[in-house]
C-alpha cells in the first residue's frame, strides 16, 4: 500500500511519500513513489503515485515522453494546468493500451496521483489526478491532498495546516501525519521521501530520504507519542450525574432524561428488577416470632 501527502502553501510546496509495496504478507518490497521533473530555472514538477505499481511506472514513463496533438510536452507547456492535462492524457493512453488485458487477469486499473510544482513565474499549483485522467486542484480552502492510506494521518493536518503555515511547519506536520499512519497500518513503511519546495526558486534545494536511523524522525516519533499521552492525562475525567450544568466538566446531569435504545428480551426471559420483585415468603415459625414458648 501507500501513503503520500502534499501541501500547497503560500510559501511553497511540501511532498512526502513512503516506499512500501505489498503483494502479500510474505512479499513486501521497497519502491520509491515520488518523481521529480526538473529543469532548473524554468520548471520544477513533482509526481507521487499510489495503486498498481506497474501502471504507475508505465504512466510516469509516458508522462516524460508524451507529445500532445499541439506538439507540447511536459517540458514545454507554459502552465501547470497544461502539465496536469498531460498527466491525465498519459493515464488514459496507458489505460487504452493495458486495461483490457489486465481485466482478463482480474486486475483493476487502479492508480491515483498527486502532481504539483511551478512553471516560470506562475504560482505553485497542486493537483490530484484520478484513474480516469480527470483531476482537481488544491485551493486555500483545501491546501493539501492525500492518496493511499490517508485516514490515519488526516486529523493532524486538518487541525494544524493553513495556507499561511510555514514550509518547516508543514514538513513537521507531514512527518507527524506519516508517523500516525506507520503506527496504525503495517502496509505503509520506511524509507520516506520528503521534498520541500520554496516558491519561486525553480530548483530542488531541500530533499531527504528518511530511514529508521534519521535522528529528526526518531525525535518526532518519540516526542509526539509522549506529548499526546501527557495531554491525554492532563484532561479531566468526565463527571457523571453532576448536580447541575454549571460544572464545566459535567458529562451528564442528575435528572437527565436521555436513555439508550433498549431491545427487550422475550417476556418469559425477562428478569424482574429487585424493586418489582415480591417480598420473600416467610415460614409460619418466622411469622409467630421464630419459635415455641
Amino acid at each position: 500500500m501507500t501513503y503520500c501527502v502534499a501541501m500547497r502553501l503560500h510559501a511553497g510546496l511540501v511532498f512526502l511519500s513512503d516506499s512500501r509495496t505489498n503483494a502479500g504478507i510474505d512479499n513486501v518490497g521497497t519502491f520509491r513513489k515520488m518523481y521529480v521533473f526538473e529543469n532548473p530555472g524554468d520548471r520544477v514538477m513533482m509526481l507521487m503515485t499510489s495503486g498498481n505499481l506497474s501502471l504507475s511506472q508505465a504512466i510516469r514513463q509516458m508522462i516524460s515522453e508524451h507529445v500532445t496533438a499541439e506538439g507540447k510536452t511536459i517540458w514545454t507547456v507554459t502552465s501547470m494546468f497544461e502539465a496536469a492535462q498531460i498527466v491525465g492524457e498519459a493515464i488514459r493512453l496507458v489505460y487504452a493500451r493495458d486495461a483490457k488485458a489486465l481485466e482478463e487477469f482480474g486486475i483493476d486499473f487502479n492508480v491515483r496521483m498527486i502532481f504539483g510544482g511551478q512553471i516560470g513565474k506562475e504560482g505553485c499549483r497542486l493537483f490530484q489526478v484520478y484513474s480516469a485522467g480527470n483531476f482537481i486542484e488544491s485551493h486555500d480552502e483545501n491546501p493539501y491532498f492525500q492518496i493511499g492510506e490517508s485516514k490515519y494521518g488526516k486529523p493532524i493536518i486538518d487541525r494544524v495546516i493553513t495556507p499561511h503555515s510555514s514550509l518547516d511547519e508543514a514538513a513537521k506536520c507531514a512527518l507527524i501525519s506519516m508517523d500516525s499512519t506507520l503506527r496504525s497500518n503495517v502496509s505503509v513503511g520506511l524509507p520516506l521521501d520528503l521534498l520541500v519546495y520554496e516558491a519561486g526558486s525553480l530548483a530542488i534545494t531541500r530533499f531527504v530520504n528518511i530511514t529508521e536511523k534519521n535522528r529528526y524522525f526518531q525525535m518526532i516519533r518519540g516526542i509526539w507519542g509522549e506529548q499526546l499521552k501527557r495531554i491525554f492525562e492532563g484532561i479531566d475525567d468526565p463527571v457523571w450525574n453532576a448536580p447541575d450544568q454549571t460544572l464545566p466538566i459535567a458529562l451528564s446531569v442528575a435528572g437527565d432524561r436521555s436513555h439508550p435504545v433498549r431491545i427487550q428480551p422475550p417476556p418469559e426471559l425477562r428478569v424482574q428488577p429487585k424493586s418489582e420483585m415480591p417480598p420473600p415468603l416467610q415460614s409460619v415459625a418466622q411469622e409467630n416470632g421464630g419459635g415455641q414458648h
